[in-house]
Order: C-alpha cells, then sequence, then structure tokens
C-alpha cells in the first residue's frame, strides 16, 4: 500500500469524524448549558454595594453591564456613579457600567458643557457608554415649557463629545405600546397592572402629552442626524410590540442596536402568534440584538429574595430563546414554546454583541497622534 493512499485515508476517516462529532452536536443549546456559556446583560442597574448581584452573575455565567439614569425614583447619579465605580473596581472583567448626564439647566450657557465634562470623566472613571432616558420627550421642558425632544439640535454637542469618545448612546425614549392603549387591550398582566395603579403614567388617558408615533419619530430623526454615533435602543427601541417595526427601524440604521430589557413578553405574545416569524427575525438580526434584563437591585430588597429573582428571571429568558422547552408565562396566560435559537446566535446575542458594543473603540484622532 502506497503512503500516498494511506494519507488520503487517514484524512477521509478524519474528515468523517469531523461530520460525525458535527452531527452529534446539538443545533440549540439545553437548560443544563446555561450556567456553562458565557453571557453579557446588557442592562441591569446595580444600585447598592451589596455583592449579590455580583454573586448570581458568576454563578449563572454573566458580566453585567449597570445603566446610571436620570431618573428620580433611583439614588441620584452621583450616587449610582459612585457605586457603580467601587463594584467595576472590584470585579473589572464581570462589571461594566454606564454613565448618565442631567437635564438641569438645559437650555443655559453652561448646560452642554457640564453635561459633556461629566461624561468624560466617567469615562476616565470606566464607563464604557452613556444612557439617555424617557425623561426626555415625556418630562423635560424648556424655558418656553414645550417637551425637549430627542432630535432637538441642544444636543449636539453632547453627541458631538460622545462620538469623539469612541462609546456608545444608549437610548431610552417613550414608554411600551401598550401605555397608549387601553387596560383591556394591553397585551400583558406586567403594564396592565402597572398602568392600573399608576394612571398619572397612562398615556391614553393623557391625549395631551406626545403620541407615540411623535417620540419615535423624533427618535427616528436623531439616529438619522448623527450616523456616526454608536446607537442602543434600549428596550428593543421601545418597538417591541413588532418584530417587523423593530426589524425595519434596524434595516434603515446600520449603526443602531437595540437590548431586549424588560420586553420579552412583548416577544412571547407575538411567538404564539407566529413563532417561525420571531425565530427569523432574532437568526437574520443576530449581529445587532444584546441580552438584556433590566433587573434592578435595590437596598429595599434582600440579598437572598433579588437573587433567587434574579436566576429565575434569567433561567426562563434563556429557556425561551436558547430552547425548545415549553413553560407557562404567567403575565400573558399562556404556555410558550421556546425559539430554540442555533448556538451561533445565543452566542452573539448574548455574549459577542454586547462585549463588541461595550468597549471604548480608539477614535481617528486618537490613532493619528500614535
Amino acid at each position: 500500500m502506497s503512503k500516498r493512499f494511506v494519507l488520503v485515508a487517514q484524512c477521509l476517516f478524519l474528515a468523517a469524524g469531523g461530520v460525525h462529532a458535527a452531527a452529534q452536536q446539538p443545533r440549540s443549546y439545553s437548560r443544563a448549558d446555561f450556567a456553562k456559556v458565557r453571557k453579557y446583560d446588557a442592562h441591569v442597574h446595580a444600585n447598592t454595594l451589596d455583592p449579590a448581584f455580583l454573586a448570581q452573575a458568576k454563578a449563572d455565567g454573566f458580566e453585567l453591564l449597570s445603566i446610571n439614569v436620570d431618573y428620580p425614583d433611583f439614588p441620584t447619579i452621583d450616587e449610582q456613579a459612585r457605586i457603580a465605580v467601587t463594584l467595576r473596581k472590584k470585579n473589572p472583567k464581570r462589571f461594566h457600567y454606564a454613565t448618565a448626564f442631567s437635564m438641569r439647566g438645559w437650555g443655559t450657557s453652561g448646560w452642554a458643557q457640564q453635561a459633556t465634562e461629566r461624561i468624560a470623566q466617567a469615562v476616565t472613571d470606566g464607563a464604557v457608554a452613556v444612557k439617555i432616558w424617557k425623561n426626555v420627550g415625556m418630562v423635560e421642558k424648556d424655558a418656553n415649557g414645550q417637551l425637549i425632544m430627542l432630535d432637538d439640535p441642544g444636543f449636539d454637542p453632547v453627541i458631538a463629545r460622545i462620538v469623539a469618545l469612541g462609546i456608545p448612546l444608549i437610548a431610552h425614549q417613550g414608554e411600551p405600546y401598550n401605555c397608549w392603549l387601553p387596560l383591556d387591550q394591553m397585551s400583558n398582566d406586567n403594564d396592565r397592572e402597572y398602568f392600573r395603579e399608576h394612571p398619572q403614567y397612562h398615556m391614553f388617558l393623557h391625549p395631551d402629552q406626545p403620541a407615540y408615533e411623535t417620540l419615535m419619530g423624533a427618535r427616528d430623526r436623531f439616529v438619522s442626524r448623527h450616523p456616526e454615533l454608536r446607537f442602543v435602543g434600549a428596550h428593543m427601541a421601545s418597538l417591541e410590540w413588532s418584530v417587523d417595526r423593530l426589524a425595519a427601524f434596524l434595516d434603515a440604521h446600520p449603526a443602531a442596536n437595540a437590548d431586549l430589557a424588560a420586553r420579552m413578553t412583548a416577544v412571547q405574545v407575538q411567538s404564539l402568534q407566529d413563532r417561525d416569524k420571531v425565530r427569523r427575525f432574532f437568526i437574520r438580526y443576530a449581529d445587532r440584538l444584546m441580552y438584556a434584563s433590566d433587573l434592578t437591585y435595590a437596598p429595599d430588597v434582600t440579598a437572598a429574595q433579588f437573587r433567587k429573582e434574579a436566576h429565575e428571571f434569567w433561567l426562563s429568558d434563556w429557556r425561551y430563546l436558547a430552547t425548545d422547552d415549553s413553560q407557562r408565562i404567567e403575565s400573558i396566560r399562556a404556555d410558550v414554546a421556546g425559539l430554540a435559537l442555533p448556538r451561533s446566535v445565543i452566542d452573539k446575542i448574548y455574549y459577542t454583541n454586547a462585549s463588541r458594543e461595550f468597549v471604548r473603540r480608539q477614535t481617528r484622532a486618537e490613532s493619528l497622534r500614535r
């Protein structure tokens, strides 16, 4: 037997073994894979120095992006920054954070400089992104009493600085689409209960406030006007009610991404109607979507209670996205089958995309100085 024949035979044998091994590898992950796979929750709020959040993240295989927010029910943005910097120093490989700026003083000559200096200092301290909240468009008003919209040119100096720093903007504009619907037409019990108990925030009851499409229009114009900005639409860019609509947004804005924070039930409602369409959406936009939960750890919750709730929340989302498990989703009163997304898609949504976006990129000016 010639050496050449033996070599060819060995190659064919090894190739066949590789094909067999690939055939044995499941296309999707299982529930048992949950803690083993590297993951990144790209939208949480760690509002306490208690180590329980990081401990549960480690147990379940997550890195965290804690997002500071100019939100009156949270600690001040200075206190949020102090907590974030402290936690990052304790575990820089697992804990990351996004900074925020205050709208106080909007319209004055020094507002933009103050905001940009705060952002620059936060980046020096380790921040990897900036958050702008829904108070822009829904709460904050200018000197004439008009609501300040996201596409207001007054934000231009701040956006220019964010672009120059090489970090993304995480933008939460508007509320879930349910907010503009009557209670009996809302798609899930969580929203129904919240807006029943907080009618002041239920836009259906306040027709004098901006319409949903008004807020989305301002956001879209803003993204179009800043093509160099790395943009992350929080909460599925507030288009959670329609994967078709979110797909159109992503197609129109090639530099934009979206996180999935606190909107999984809206996706699951659509999944009940057309599971294959929802599954195709996640596969097609696998490079543009980031897993996120919106879990919030505040001082009024015990560590044990938070760890239990965080684990159950994360595991439920994993079962829906990564496996073909069927599980009861009480908020929509239905059993929902998992999407069993391919492993490669899960790896991108759960880790690759966030780890790609939430790093400071070298700007052109910096590269020229080297």
